[in-house]
């Protein structure tokens, strides 16, 4: 019906220049009239030009208002010639119904207060109910013909709300124009070659930027189990550090958490040092000397590397090859600030998580119970811990936990608390100790969601079913 009616009002008039008053004209819904002309210019019988536009409908009490009337007029028809007084006309339709229909009857000089008894008497024999009329219009043709002001009106009156709705600003004939809809064939049978109709079938072109629906939409449990450690830090009180340095300067990749300048890490096999720009333009001068003199000679307890460090070396750039060099830009900032305040941070990119927390007088059983509370949270209460070497931690633990799966600990991160020629240079307090812990997610994630082989977690041979299946994995958290 839609479409006969478009077809045939193009061909006497050529072009409709308005969807929606066309709709109103022919008496079919708006709608309607728009999901023709889509279909209609697929098919090239029309060219259509789309816009998108504004739209009203009432609200709840515009809809009563539609119905019964709106507060003035039906305040003014009670109203009997000798007058009525306000109180017993608030009693009969209620406080805030009585006091926006005698506003806006006064407003418009429909009523008036006489006397000091408070009398409302008439002003004038007959109104005419303009909000009604013009929600009834507007509940027609969703304000395309309404004006501008009468608009405004309505809708500080809360009585009409807005909706964006698509429409047609013009639609012309198109180059396969006809009076008609011919039926298009989408496919080439075996019966059109062996009749020889094919010829004279017309088939519908294929539209390469139509798109695609798949089933799809399932997060994988990497990405849960991630959001979650997320979620956890941020009830802990942590804030998230900035990750989006990627390019590094080795200073801070390395310099700065005391790793020397001869360490197997900084080798080209193992890091990716870049061609342009191939060395940073500034560092903070003060902080690099005291870098530098903490490598050459030590200090505050330590004798140091002893071996002649090069600024060249600390200028060059890389990609950034530990998220540590994030901890260290921050902890550097907060040494900066006066007075100083302890701060809670952690960091996440790709699979890799850290944490840290700087504060006065951290030892590493802090350490310890910092970790046991995540963890738990996480719903993982089997924790512990055994000794280790990192280049800028002392002491440094491994974090194991227990894999009902493999019947055997597992290491799930590594940690420990941040040397002082790690610390001092940047200008913390001697009382000001710092721990912090890396942790890997495939592991807490195996554990969580009882998976014994990471080829089913990650890679080529991961039984997408798994992925679907699984819900968010059970959480133990304690308040």
């Amino acid at each position: 019906m839609a479409e006969k009616a478009i077809l045939e009002y193009l061909n006497s008039n050529g072009e409709i220049v308005d969807s929606g008053k066309f709709a109103t004209s022919v008496g079919i819904d708006h709608n309607e009239i728009v999901s023709a002309i889509q279909s209609l210019h697929g098919c090239q019988l029309v060219v259509a030009v789309k816009e998108t536009k504004e739209s009203w409908f009432l609200t709840e009490e515009g809809e009563s208002y539609c119905e019964l009337g709106s507060p003035e007029a039906r305040i003014f028809s009670d109203v009997p010639p000798e007058g009525i007084s306000l109180v017993e006309l608030e009693e009969k339709f209620g406080p805030k119904f009585f006091r926006i229909g005698r506003s806006a009857a006064l407003k418009n000089k429909w009523l008036e207060i006489v006397g000091t008894e408070k009398v409302l008497c008439r002003k004038v024999e007959h109104v005419h109910d303009k909000v009604k009329d013009l929600l009834l219009q507007i509940k027609d043709d969703q304000g395309r013909s309404a004006e501008p002001a009468d608009i405004d009106m309505l809708k500080k009156r809360k009585l009409i709300a807005s909706k964006k709705g698509t429409g047609f600003s013009s639609v012309s004939k198109g180059s396969e124009f006809a009076l008609e809809r011919k039926k298009l064939m989408t496919d080439l049978t075996r019966e059109h070659l062996l009749k020889g109709d094919w010829e004279n079938l017309k088939f519908k072109k294929y539209n390469l930027n139509a798109k695609v629906t798949l089933d799809g939409g399932h997060l994988h449990p990497l990405l849960k189990v991630r959001e979650q450690f997320r979620n956890i830090f941020i009830e802990m009180g942590f804030e998230e550090m900035p990750t989006n340095n990627y390019v590094e300067s080795s200073f801070w990749n390395f310099d700065s958490t005391f790793q020397p300048q001869q360490h197997p890490a900084r080798d080209a096999h193992d890091t990716f040092f870049l061609n342009e720009p191939s060395a940073t333009l500034s560092l903070p001068e003060d902080y690099v000397d005291e870098v530098k003199r903490m490598h050459e000679s030590g200090g505050y307890g330590s004798k140091g590397y002893g071996y002649h460090w090069e600024r060249k070396e600390a200028n060059k750039n890389v990609l950034r090859t530990q998220t540590t060099a994030v901890s260290a830009r921050m902890l550097y900032q907060l040494a900066q600030s006066r007075p100083f305040a302890p701060k809670r941070y952690f960091s996440m990119i790709f699979h890799q998580i850290e944490g840290l927390v700087c504060d006065r007088g951290l030892t590493l059983g802090d350490l310890m119970g910092v970790l046991h509370d995540f963890f738990e949270r996480l719903g993982m209460k089997k924790i512990r811990f055994k000794p280790t070497y990192n280049p800028y931690t002392e002491p440094s633990m491994e974090i194991h936990s227990y894999h009902e799966g493999f019947k055997k600990w597992a290491e799930v991160g590594n940690s420990g608390m941040f040397r002082p020629e790690m610390l001092r240079p940047m200008g913390l307090p001697e009382d000001v100790a710092c721990i912090a812990w890396g942790l890997s997610l495939e592991g807490p994630t195996m554990i969580l969601y009882g998976i014994d082989d990471i080829r089913d977690l990650l890679g080529p041979k991961v039984d997408l079913s798994l992925i679907k299946r699984n819900p968010i994995c059970g959480i133990g958290i304690n308040y």
